[in-house]
């Protein structure tokens, strides 16, 4: 019961840790960016600073606004079509080891292949919307198939053969013991999978600036390095980071929420 009092007790101030201190050390990397720049007089085309930074951000807000939106849309895209894709044929593996053995050494092929080497292909047979969704779904499939193979292959055993031993059918088996259990291992794929198609639209929206095409945030991206507008590059960039930590923590949450109740992983988090 002490035990207990105290670990309530410590939890507020480790949480409150946990957002300072991340906090500290960017204000403490944004200090040292700005005194750099004063003090050694770096121009703007070479490093901007921070304040030019958020004033561009500011200025170029509805260029850089509208354009986030169009990434943000491709990421959404690719990231549902890898959730859909990868659990779904992840289910038809646990069903048949002959089907996961013909054809996971391709899904291995598309994980290892790098997207900017085939961005430029897609483009030339795709509609550039569709080829940069693919790309984006491409560097998200693989994280979602791989972990939810990984958790339906990890149930029990045990429990399998007392369900078996029970009558239940395989629908029930599914839906009652294995998708519960590899639950944790599927919303950890998606939360992985949530930044990497972020990442996939960029690099496929970069190759299509360089074909003179496009309208997302790494496009702007591609078109302000041409032009030597440094400071637009930075904001656009600072927008991108802002998506990506967004996309992990909203993904986070939701996990966390789903497994609150009942898994440990997120059990000791409301320690």
């Amino acid at each position: 019961m002490a035990r207990e009092l105290s670990s309530r007790e410590q939890a507020p101030p480790l949480r409150g840790l946990r957002i300072a201190l991340p906090a500290i050390v960017l204000a403490a990397f944004i200090a040292i960016w700005d005194f750099a720049v004063r003090v050694f007089d770096i121009q703007p085309y070479l490093l901007p600073g921070p304040g030019l930074v958020f004033r561009t951000l500011v200025q170029d807000w509805a260029i850089l606004w509208e354009s986030l939106l169009v990434t943000l849309l491709t990421t959404l895209e690719g990231f549902i079509a890898a959730a859909v894709g990868g659990i779904a044929l992840g289910l038809l593996f646990n069903r048949s080891r002959l089907l996961e053995y013909s054809l996971y050494p391709y899904a291995i092929v598309l994980q290892v292949t790098p997207v900017i080497a085939i961005a430029p292909l897609l483009l030339i047979y795709l509609p550039q919307h569709a080829a940069v969704v693919i790309c984006a779904w491409i560097v998200a499939f693989f994280p979602v198939l791989a972990n939810t193979t990984l958790g339906l292959n990890s149930v029990d055993r045990n429990l399998e053969d007392l369900f078996s031993l029970y009558g239940a059918s395989n629908l029930q088996t599914l839906t009652h013991l294995k998708l519960p259990a590899a639950l944790p291992y599927i919303l950890g794929g998606l939360r992985i999978a949530g930044g990497l198609s972020l990442i996939g639209a960029v690099v496929a929206e970069i190759a299509a600036g360089s074909a003179g095409a496009g309208s997302g945030l790494a496009y702007r991206i591609a078109e302000s390095s041409y032009r030597l507008n440094v400071p637009r590059m930075f904001a656009a960039l600072l927008l991108l980071s802002i998506a990506g930590i967004a996309i992990y923590f909203t993904l986070s949450l939701a996990s966390h929420l789903v497994l609150r109740r009942w898994h440990e992983s997120a059990l000791g988090k409301d320690r």
